[in-house]
């Protein structure tokens, strides 16, 4: 069973909402507040203005950079204005508020479905179109359609795909790599689409393979979600086309790029590059799934599926749910905050960040809303480091965490380079495995600051 090498640990999967079926959020009445930084690079810029009408689809804000993603609206409705409005970690962003239209119900960008092809249309025929046109397309004008949809990764990190896509001159990818792992505990997301949608999802991915040339996929899921893996496997086969699923070893990080490509192509990542030196191409299967829609069915990215988990949810379960929604109303609709809850954490419990503010709206990169008792939530009194060297074995690139964090607290910065704190993943897997509960992670996030590039 596929690998990587290196590192990794084996936290408890925790998938509770394993196997709960996809399903739609209520519509809200409340106003949507539609982020323009949802994406790694330059925020959005504005195209309404306050007292305008939109149409749920409509692209209200355009990319205003090269690693930059437009942002659409979800709902019909009336241009508020343009706010400041605190994220999930209580910092103040820019949003589009938009009042939706009554009866807004009907008129949801992300609820424009046949009832027919709604969650799990045969696999054989995703879209009950003839799907081989879409594959002679210009790789250029499917590249511009995923670009106008404002698809970045959905895999958490998310990086513009038009960007990963559009491969450099003189270089060339001749693999596209399709991330199913879901190695994040708690998370089950992409476990659920790959149930409801393995058709759409391997249609996604060979529209990727002719945007960027590759002439093989490779859909890495990890062995834990064995339906998952049967019905891509069902739907790889129908389509015909050069791609293998591939089992992988539950550990964590499978997910991470790097460790992705070595373990299902066996090449490796050269320290400080891209996959693209490897000829890899890397998305997510959410973003496949975004991929086909955009380019088949014209629907840009206006919702995405989020878990809501925990020990004491009520009513956890995989929910789509329209960008701009408040995370409050979403915990409301899986059974509401458990009273004695201690930390709610936007994504899983390893790479996720502590909400101070549930008012915030959903974004493109939230995976996940996990809901972590009282007696989840502290952190363990630190105690001096040991030198046992547990966070050596499981760094998964290879690093000494022990070394970087301390150079972190004195600020060492070219020491920090020189040990190559920049390769560090920010994974967590050394604070999870730290017997002195050092506080590892943090001060390697810290100390990849201090030796960022000066500007």
């Amino acid at each position: 069973m596929k690998r990587f090498r290196r590192g990794g640990i084996h936290p408890s999967p925790s998938k509770l909402t394993a196997g709960v079926p996809i399903l739609d959020l209520p519509v809200s009445d409340s106003p949507c507040r539609i982020m323009l930084s949802q994406h790694i690079g330059k925020p959005a810029r504005p195209l309404v203005k306050p007292g305008e009408h939109v149409e749920a689809g409509q692209m209200i804000a355009e990319a205003d950079g090269f690693v930059s993603a437009p942002v659409h609206s979800p709902v019909s409705g009336k241009v508020k204005g343009i706010e400041k409005t605190r994220n999930p970690q209580g910092l103040w962003r820019d949003c589009i508020v938009i009042i939706p239209d009554p009866a807004n119900d009907e008129q949801l960008a992300h609820r424009g479905r046949d009832p027919q092809t709604h969650w799990g249309k045969d696999p054989e025929n995703p879209s009950g179109l003839d799907f081989e046109p879409y594959l002679q397309e210009a790789p250029e004008k499917i590249i511009r359609a995923i670009a106008d949809a404002g698809i970045v990764g959905l895999g958490g990190a998310t990086f513009p795909s038009r960007v990963k896509l559009t491969v450099p001159e003189g270089r060339e990818a001749d693999t596209v790599v399709i991330n199913g792992a879901e190695c994040e505990p708690f998370l089950t997301c992409d476990d659920a689409l790959m149930r409801a949608e393995a058709g759409k999802i391997i249609a996604g991915v060979r529209l990727i393979m002719r945007a960027c040339g590759a002439s093989k996929g490779i859909v890495g899921i990890e062995a834990n979600k064995p339906e998952a893996i049967e019905a891509m496997k069902e739907a790889a086969k129908k389509s015909r086309a050069n791609i293998d699923i591939e089992p992988m070893r539950t550990r964590y990080p499978q997910g991470s790029e790097k460790q992705l490509i070595q373990a299902l192509t066996g090449r490796k990542v050269p320290a400080g590059g891209l996959p693209i030196d490897a000829r890899v191409v890397v998305q997510n299967v959410a973003t496949a799934f975004a991929v086909y829609e955009a380019v088949v069915s014209g629907k840009p990215l206006t919702s995405r599926i989020v878990t809501v988990t925990g020990p004491e949810v009520i009513s956890g379960g995989n929910f789509l749910v329209p960008l701009g929604t408040p995370l409050r109303e979403i915990i409301d609709f899986a059974g509401g905050l458990p009273a004695g809850t201690g930390k709610v954490i936007a994504g899983g419990p390893m790479m996720g960040r502590a909400v101070s503010n549930l008012d915030a709206p959903s974004e493109k990169g939230l995976g996940g809303i996990l809901i972590l008792p009282e007696r989840m939530s502290q952190r363990p009194k630190e105690v001096n480091c040991i030198r046992c060297g547990r966070c050596v074995e499981a760094c998964p690139m290879g690093l000494e965490p022990y070394l970087l964090a301390t150079l972190s607290k004195l600020g060492k910065d070219e020491e920090l380079m020189a040990h190559g704190i920049r390769n560090c993943l920010e994974c967590g897997c050394c604070s999870y495995i730290c017997p002195s509960a050092r506080p590892l992670v943090d001060f390697l996030k810290l100390g990849k600051s201090l030796a960022a590039p000066k500007r």
